[in-house]
């Protein structure tokens, strides 16, 4: 096993133990700003202990895909961890294509979601469970121009080359870059859930969307859910702190810090964002998700105008 493979597997392990800190942290940004002292920043490890200690219930109108989904979320979540590169270390899984492979299992997660809460059979989770695929729908657009300009600007198709640029060495190349970046944020928040897409917290039931393809479940089942749901956070900000943190310049302990640093920091700013602003009407969400689109669109343009002519 060489360093790169031994390093990306301690990495992707403490990705996988410190991934539930996310969720805490946002919530201690927001509860600062409101004044309060809010809940601990491992508040999400002690509900997870709770709810493996609980048992499973499950509606006698359901089918079993009910019980499945939770199961498929984790998994494939996991997965989808295992393509991402720790900082600079490749995936010892990386092959040509794995970015469409990468997507289309967080994609599955979603879809084993959404037919989760229709087989239900309420009414209810059916309304969270449309908004949710409209919504993804809109984002899914975006996250192929991001694609598109990454391959473009790496000439690759592996995640962990077209995440660890090593080209960045002027204006030219940093200004499409930071595009992409802030459209990268604009879809972290579009698809774990957060302001102003959505809130996490809400119980008002006519504007809930994920949590209400969520209340039918309970122990185990929502314990796997929150954890995959946390973890997916992880990988959307690892996937921002690699397109920022500059190749080559630190020592590998040095990388390993500055991007695990960095996605803290992304939850840190989440928490900035939904202590600043409140949850969109969904008439104003498509435009949100339009501007995502549009920012690598702009990117890809501006790469072929400046990048095009010096080559």
């Amino acid at each position: 096993m060489n360093i790169n493979t031994l390093t990306h597997l301690c990495c992707f392990v403490a990705a996988l133990f410190l991934a539930p800190l996310l969720p805490g942290i946002i919530n201690k940004v927001k509860a600062f700003f409101a004044g309060r002292q809010g809940p601990k920043v491992t508040q999400l490890y002690k509900d997870l202990g709770k709810l493996i200690r609980k048992e499973c219930v499950i509606s006698s109108t359901s089918g079993g895909i009910l019980k499945l989904a939770p199961s498929v979320i984790l998994v494939f979540t996991v997965l989808s961890a295992m393509l991402l590169p720790a900082g600079f270390f490749m995936s010892p899984l990386k092959f040509e294509g794995d970015a469409l492979l990468f997507f289309y299992l967080l994609g599955t997660c979603r879809i084993a979601m959404v037919l989760a809460a229709l087989d239900t059979g309420s009414s209810f989770e059916g309304m969270g469970a449309s908004r949710e695929v409209f919504f993804s729908a809109l984002a899914e657009a975006a996250v192929f121009a991001v694609l598109a300009f990454l391959a473009l600007f790496s000439g690759k198709l592996s995640l962990s080359h077209m995440l660890c640029i090593s080209g960045v060495d002027s204006w030219m190349d940093f200004t499409p870059v930071m595009l992409v970046i802030f459209s990268l944020f604009l879809i972290l928040l579009a698809e774990n859930c957060r302001v102003p897409f959505d809130d996490p917290e809400t119980h008002l039931e006519l504007t809930m969307i994920h949590e209400a393809m969520i209340l039918d479940y309970a122990g185990p089942d929502l314990a796997a859910i929150l954890y995959s749901s946390s973890l997916k956070l992880w990988i959307f900000a690892g996937l921002i702190t690699s397109l920022l943190i500059p190749p080559g310049v630190f020592p590998v302990w040095g990388e390993i810090l500055l991007s695990f640093g960095g996605i803290f920091l992304c939850a840190v700013i989440v928490g900035i964002v939904e202590s600043s602003m409140a949850r969109y009407r969904f008439l104003k969400v498509p435009p949100l998700l339009t501007a995502a689109l549009v920012l690598p669109v702009i990117a890809i343009l501006f790469y072929f105008f400046f990048q095009g002519g010096v080559q």
